[in-house]
């Protein structure tokens, strides 16, 4: 029996183990936005669904992001699902210190004053519930209020650290 060198992994190597393990695991690709002196707004691997009933969604957020301090104060953000013709624009909201909002983003203001981007598969604007601690993040948990679905195309995917397309 041939045991992984991971195994009793010492609690200083877990956050690389964790790394490792979640690099194998694909994910669709969001950009998180929210209106504060400016609009800001990051890329997000960690968009859920967690309920029909109220409609809830949750994502995680860094509190040393520089989105942090608006998503913390926000009533509402804005969630778009981005197409596989978007990694420029998943590179730009993942990016520290990119001009996120400059000329070469499409977006508008949308309900609530959100930023919304355009040319996404779909997006939702959704008021928040709960900024739940958890390490060095914290879980938003929202409320849809409003969307839109018909941007069409195929999702933006996040696998083996690259932005990368779905295959048939």
């Amino acid at each position: 029996m041939t045991t992984s060198p991971h195994v009793g992994t010492s609690p200083a190597a877990a956050p690389t183990l964790l790394r490792s393990v979640f690099r194998q695991h694909a994910a669709g690709v969001a950009v998180i936005t929210a209106a504060g002196a400016g609009p800001v707004g990051f890329t997000a691997t960690s968009l859920n669904s967690v309920a029909a009933e109220p409609p809830l969604i949750s994502f995680g957020v860094g509190t040393s992001s520089s989105s942090w301090p608006v998503v913390a104060e926000a009533e509402h953000v804005g969630v778009h699902i981005l197409g596989e013709h978007q990694r420029d624009l998943a590179a730009t909201f993942a990016r520290s210190g990119a001009d996120r909002f400059g000329p070469s983003t499409d977006w508008r203001a949308g309900p609530g004053g959100v930023p919304l981007l355009g040319g996404v598969v779909a997006w939702l604007v959704c008021r928040v519930v709960a900024r739940v601690p958890a390490g060095d993040h914290r879980i938003v948990i929202a409320e849809v209020v409003a969307g839109d679905p018909s941007g069409g195309g195929r999702p933006l995917v996040y696998h083996q650290g690259r932005f990368t397309a779905l295959r048939d």
